[in-house]
């Protein structure tokens, strides 16, 4: 057996392959030849940009350079002949090979096709026969189609290539997409210089674009924010409105003892019940315009000087929203701190409990705070006076009741009311003018003491210092600014400022970052106390600094100042129990006290009782009503514009396609509504009836102003069926179009009906009495086509009667009344409302024995408790 070489190979392949053709195959790797891609592998590495030579190119990309076949020897030099047979060999064996692979794909095709006709002929087999149907196609169908030459619109057609030539070329785009691609991957390797011009010019663009895009996605945010907090505010009025008539509900269902099953009370702590008391005193001090004398701490001081820091770190937890510069307190915020096992918070008017040691529900209640001093701040103002009431309760957290105020400015800014500097000033005095109060003064020790505002407004509220505790914070940013370290020393000893205190402290609350946890501020701030040159050269004393020893000194005098005062305050208030009870015994001797939401519950049952009555009416009321309001609204039409025109006419015939004409005419347009509009005032002068009858068994003339509102806004409410009309104008067409009159008792109250109508328009109008009795002359002559008129028109307004009172007692007296007890209910939720509408010294009276017996009994559960703490 011959061998071939490499050196045969390479001379088959310079045969194969033409000098003027470059060999290329676009078969991917996976499908070519083992030892192809052995090949391919070895020299698809070759790092020469340049291109190949053809014959190279054959070579190096083509399976034929490494057949499976022996290596022989080099043909030697002068064996020309033995050369030729070897390459005769190779050539026979390639031929073969392309036979085979043709008779391969000679034998597929053919196999293929009989395998695709196969399945057709199944395929046509299992459709059903449609030659039976051939006569639902119309004859022209088959005529027409036997008329058209396809062979000549075929050539009409332009031809496949022309199609082609219009289209584009595919290769030259993907060729210019490829060098687009190549321009871009070789910018690295470019001109510097070009280089450089091009990404100037191009960061210029994308910064101008990056800027417009940030300006334009942050008025987006913006505008998000604002609507999802509008959301927010609209979910919190209706998460508040429910808890409210939970908590009333949980009220009744606890007082209501008819089974003798009577409720454990859960032990209160002595913080607890004082807190009680004073939330109920600021409900009471809103709306009566007075001023408890309770002590309780008010934590003051000029904006962003760190009051709600101090706060926090006495209350160990960041509950309170932050803003850098920005006001966050917007409404003072009631903070009642007391110890317990776990540190939780809880609104006074929720049963949520916030979890202080998980940040998601510190953010949860940060969030919270704010929805709640927003929803505070009414329309065109900036700040708020209405108190958020908060409860922490915590290990080892001192007990107290502080209050945050809003920050004191000394300029308004654009976005504030113009009245924010002077509202301040008056929720400040207004809690710190409280001989009993402790003021917290704050004042930031970063900045110039002469910048200070609200030490002049405390040395105005307590010039002796009596009750007073001045906190001087950030004193390690006043330790690195300041250069005379005496000045922190003259602050805290009280000889810097104008105003005079209790005690003096220096704090350290964090370092300036919103995301510190409470455990490293503290140990922040223990550290620099420890290394500071202030205490360590004495100028600061030892129980003068940390946020430690303030609060123990707070909590201290804020006791102090409870057991010296609490027990004159119940005695202010008994004073003033027995006064307003005094009062009502002498003025209102034989009534009951209740209050504003008591009489309203009253008024709510007496106005329901009153809309029940309304179905008490007999149908035979409702019908005699109606009917006779239904003729006094349709009777000059009927007389004018139907029976007189009618009567001037000389035959019955004609008469009676006039009066016909003009019913029809009648019935479409106008009798229906008219029908409707003396139903709707009839049920209205019904219930007002009913109303004014209540009122004279004895009513309360306190009332009278709600019931007036519930009875308008109920009407005003209160729209027909719309769909009662399409059937009163086919049941008032079919009674009008009847004209047998079946016995005399119908002719005769027929006649009736007619005479007291024609002499009662006679009466009204002054007109001749010869005028318009003349068709009642010619009766006769017009065979009493009159009295059938009439006898037609009695009838409608009969069985119209019928089908109002049917509709009335059926269907509008009840939406009526859930109108009313929609109404009532929306009064109900509505304070405002109520105490416009429920007025009077009684119902004040009422109003404050009430508050000032449940402001007396909260006290003495305080003292006594007090006293058993003692």
């Amino acid at each position: 057996m011959l061998r071939v070489g490499s050196s045969a190979v390479c001379v088959a392949c310079s045969n194969l392959v033409s000098t003027n053709m470059g060999v290329r195959f676009r078969v991917p790797l996976q499908k070519l030849h083992p030892l192809s891609r052995a090949i391919h592998h070895r020299y698809s590495g070759n790092n020469n940009p340049h291109r190949t030579p053809h014959r190279t190119a054959a070579r190096y990309f083509t399976s034929m350079s490494r057949l499976p076949m022996w290596p022989l020897k080099p043909p030697p030099r002068s064996g020309g002949h033995r050369y030729q047979q070897q390459r005769n060999f190779w050539v026979a064996r390639l031929a073969a090979r392309l036979l085979r692979l043709r008779y391969i794909l000679l034998g597929t095709a053919v196999g293929g096709g009989y395998t695709a006709k196969k399945t057709y002929e199944e395929w046509k087999d299992m459709l059903p026969d449609f030659s039976e149907y051939n006569w639902v196609i119309p004859d022209f169908v088959w005529e027409l189609s036997e008329q058209i030459d396809l062979d000549k619109l075929a050539k009409a057609l332009p031809e496949m290539e022309e199609i082609a030539k219009l289209l584009p070329d595919f290769e030259k785009i993907g060729e210019n997409f490829t060098f687009l691609k190549g321009l871009l991957s070789s910018e690295t390797s470019g001109d510097p210089a070009l280089k450089a011009t091009d990404s100037t010019t191009g960061a210029a663009h994308d910064a101008s674009d990056k800027q417009y895009k940030k300006s334009s996605d942050k008025e987006k945010v913006d505008q998000l924010q604002e609507e999802l907090l509008r959301t927010q505010l609209k979910y919190q009025r209706m998460l508040e409105r429910l808890e409210k008539e939970n908590k009333e509900l949980r009220k009744v269902v606890l007082q209501k003892d008819d089974k003798g099953i009577h409720q454990r009370k859960a032990k209160k702590s002595l913080i607890d019940l004082y807190s009680e008391v004073l939330d109920i005193l600021s409900d009471y001090d809103a709306n009566y315009n007075t001023q408890d004398h309770l002590p309780r701490v008010v934590v003051v001081g000029d904006q962003s000087a760190g009051k709600t820091s101090v706060l926090e770190m006495i209350a160990q937890a960041r509950i309170f929203p932050r803003g850098s510069g920005e006001m966050m307190t917007r409404s003072p915020v009631k903070v009642t701190l007391s110890e317990g096992p776990h540190h939780v918070a809880m609104f006074k008017d929720s049963g949520r409990e916030f979890d202080l040691t998980k940040e998601a529900d510190l953010a949860a209640l940060r969030h919270e705070i704010e929805l709640r001093m927003r929803k505070s701040v009414k329309e065109g103002q900036t700040v708020s006076s209405e108190t958020i009431s908060l409860s922490v309760k915590g290990p080892g957290i001192q007990r107290m009741v502080l209050v945050d105020l809003p920050g004191v400015i000394s300029t308004v800014t654009t976005g504030m009311a113009s009245d924010t500097k002077e509202t301040i000033f008056s929720i400040s005095k207004a809690y710190m003018q409280n001989p009993n109060a402790i003021i917290l003064c704050i004042q930031d020790g970063s900045v110039d003491a002469e910048r200070s505002i609200v030490t002049d407004l405390v040395s105005q509220m307590d010039p002796q210092g009596k009750r007073t505790i001045f906190v001087l914070t950030k004193v390690d940013l006043a330790e690195k600014n300041l250069a005379s370290p005496s000045r922190i020393q003259q602050i805290v000893e009280g000889k810097l400022f104008p105003m005079k205190a209790l005690g003096y402290f220096a704090v350290v609350t964090g370092k300036g970052s919103p995301g510190e946890s409470i455990d490293a501020i503290k140990d922040y701030e223990e550290d620099f106390f420890q290394n500071s040159r202030l205490l360590r050269d004495g100028m600061l004393k030892a129980h003068q600094v940390t946020t430690k020893n303030l609060s123990l000194a707070v909590s201290d005098c804020f006791w102090k100042m409870v057991r010296e005062s609490v027990e004159q305050q119940a005695d202010v208030f008994k004073a003033s129990r027995f006064n307003l009870e005094t009062e009502w015994k002498n003025n209102y001797p034989r009534l009951r006290e209740l209050d504003r939401n008591e009489l309203f519950e009253k008024a709510k049952n007496e106005i329901l009782d009153e809309v029940i009555s309304l179905s008490q009416v007999t149908p035979q009321l409702w019908e005699s009503i109606l009917q006779k309001k239904l003729w006094e609204r349709v009777s000059t039409h009927v007389i004018e514009n139907i029976y007189l025109p009618a009567a001037q006419t000389i035959d019955s015939g004609t008469f009676n396609t006039t009066v016909d004409i003009k019913l029809k005419q009648w019935t479409d347009k106008q009798l229906p509504h008219k029908a409707l509009e003396v139903a709707w005032e009839t049920l209205q002068e019904e219930f007002a009836r009913f109303m004014a009858e209540y009122k004279g068994k004895d009513q309360d003339d306190i009332f009278d102003k709600l019931k007036e509102a519930v009875k308008d806004e109920s009407i005003k409410r209160h729209k027909w069926n719309e769909r009662a009309m399409d059937s009163l104008r086919v049941i008032q067409h079919n009674a009008l179009e009847d004209r047998s009159i079946t016995d005399k008792p119908q002719w005769d109250a027929a006649i009736q009906f007619m005479e007291e109508t024609l002499q009662s328009r006679l009466k009204d109008t002054n007109h001749d009495q010869g005028d318009m009795g003349g068709p009642l002359d010619g009766k006769a002559e017009l065979e009493c086509n009159d009295v059938v008129l009439f006898w037609r028109i009695q009838r409608m307004l009969v069985i119209t009667a019928n089908t109002l009172r049917q509709q009335l007692t059926n269907t509008e007296v009840r939406r009526l009344e859930k109108n009313v007890k929609e109404v009532l209910d929306d009064f109900g939720e509505d304070m405002e409302k109520k105490t416009q509408l429920i007025t009077g010294r009684r119902v004040q009276l009422a109003e404050d024995l009430k508050k000032v017996r449940e402001i007396q009994e909260k006290l003495e559960a305080f003292i006594e408790a007090l006293h058993k703490e003692k």
